[in-house]
């Protein structure tokens, strides 16, 4: 039954399917006056439609400003698929007192139909799921935790990477591996966490590799950055075409949970900026064979952890000298409204926050030789904002930047084609490494 969860759910015969059967259910429930007459059921129809409407733009307005679920607006076309979905349901309730249960049975078919087309363009916008793997987690379970062999062994150093070349055949991929990283000095119980381990390290005389540490978005986890992010099959390629070198890549979580949000700060929510900023650092000097120096090392994150990455970047230059930004927030958020999230995570302090998010940072201090990357989805203008804000702060503080702004693209992860590659490459250059 591996075939079930290879298959697609970004582009291919389900994607078309879905395309193709919720069209005609919707031509279904739209175009089928029945009892009420032509032009009263027109009127009706009309009437469900903008009934539908607002109730969405209701129920968006009190998950961003009432409730703050979420601290940003959701994109425009991921509210029309909701509209669709509810307007569908809204049809089918509106016919239902004057049809037979036969034709009952079809309506609640076609709006199954609708509903399911909603969903699979939803999902194809923020292009977290790209396969029924990753929707059901089926593939993570196929992935080993870290073994002993492959940790740092006592006295055990590699060999510089400038100028390395390797000992005989390496594989011909990396791998992929699941570790718990504790917080030890920040007490943040965090989820299972991935290591990627590029063909490169398994060389008889293994090189000292820099390392990327990656946060994904929120709501989210780590998982996101291998299905969404897509991680193996991008970092594959890139060590493909450097002669099997990339850096090591961990994928950590500061938030603990799928709807926590820690704002990468120590706060009253949580110490997340120190398990950040020094456990996960510790942990991976103590544990993987790689290059301890943190000029070699980097952070990145896609929406929350973009944000993330640019204030780890801007707080502990000591600790990353270069960053991948993909769709960052001008600041960390809660909600909406700035004062609840200063309310919220410093007890009404407003100082106390601006002192530390990345827009003050880099009008006090210089980064001089640090880099950063900054990525966004032509289609989310709000983010294409972030960007360019940021970035030109950025370069007034001295970091060396690069940024893309990803046509035919939104808040999705689809922006790390080509975003990632060129991320990496401009993180290669700081790391002083050709292959």
């Amino acid at each position: 039954m591996d075939w079930i969860s290879d298959v697609r759910l970004t582009d291919g015969p389900l994607y078309w399917s879905a395309w193709v059967l919720g069209a005609a259910a919707a031509l279904h429930l739209v175009w089928r006056p029945y009892a009420l007459g032509r032009r009263r059921w027109f009127i009706s129809v009309a009437a469900a439609l903008a009934a539908a409407v607002g109730l969405v733009l209701l129920v968006h307005w009190i998950l961003i400003y009432l409730t703050s679920v979420f601290p940003d607006e959701l994109p425009s076309l991921v509210l029309a698929w909701v509209f669709a979905a509810v307007g569908g349901l809204l049809l089918v309730l509106l016919r239902l007192p004057w049809e037979s249960w036969g034709r009952r049975a079809l309506d609640v078919v076609a709006l199954l139909a609708v509903v399911l087309l909603a969903a699979v363009q939803v999902n194809a916008y923020f292009g977290l799921n790209r396969t029924v793997a990753d929707l059901t987690g089926t593939a993570l379970t196929r992935i080993q935790p870290l073994e002993p062999a492959l940790q740092r062994q006592p006295g055990q150093s590699g060999q510089p990477l400038a100028g390395w070349t390797p000992a005989g055949d390496l594989p011909a991929d990396g791998v992929l591996r699941t570790v718990s990283i504790p917080g030890t000095v920040s007490g943040l119980q965090a989820r299972t966490s991935y290591v990627y381990l590029p063909p490169a390290y398994f060389a008889a005389n293994r090189p000292s590799l820099p390392v990327l540490v990656l946060v994904a978005g929120q709501p989210g986890g780590p998982a996101d950055w291998l299905s969404g992010g897509a991680l193996l099959p991008r970092m594959a390629d890139f060590a493909a075409r450097h002669g099997g070198v990339a850096p090591v890549v961990v994928v950590a979580d500061p938030n603990g949970s799928q709807s926590a949000n820690n704002l990468c700060m120590d706060s009253d929510l949580a110490k997340a900026d120190t398990y950040l900023s020094v456990d996960v650092p510790r942990w991976i000097d103590a544990t993987l064979d790689v290059d301890t120096d943190p000029v070699q090392r980097a952070v990145g994150g896609f929406s929350f952890g973009a944000t993330c990455a640019v204030q780890m970047a801007t707080r502990h230059p000591d600790v990353y000298t270069g960053f991948l930004s993909f769709a960052s927030e001008r600041e960390p958020a809660l909600a909406k409204e700035r004062q609840k999230t200063v309310d919220a995570a410093f007890h009404g302090d407003t100082a106390a926050f601006d002192a530390q998010v990345p827009l003050t940072l880099m009008k006090e201090r210089r980064y001089d030789g640090n880099v950063a990357y900054f990525a966004a989805g032509a289609t989310d203008p709000e983010f294409v904002a972030n960007l360019e804000t940021l970035a030109t702060a950025a370069r007034a503080a001295g970091f060396t930047v690069e940024s893309d702004v990803v046509q035919r693209t939104g808040h999705s992860w689809d922006m790390l084609t080509p975003g990632m590659d060129n991320g990496l490459e401009l993180l290669a250059k700081h790391w002083g490494w050709e292959h």
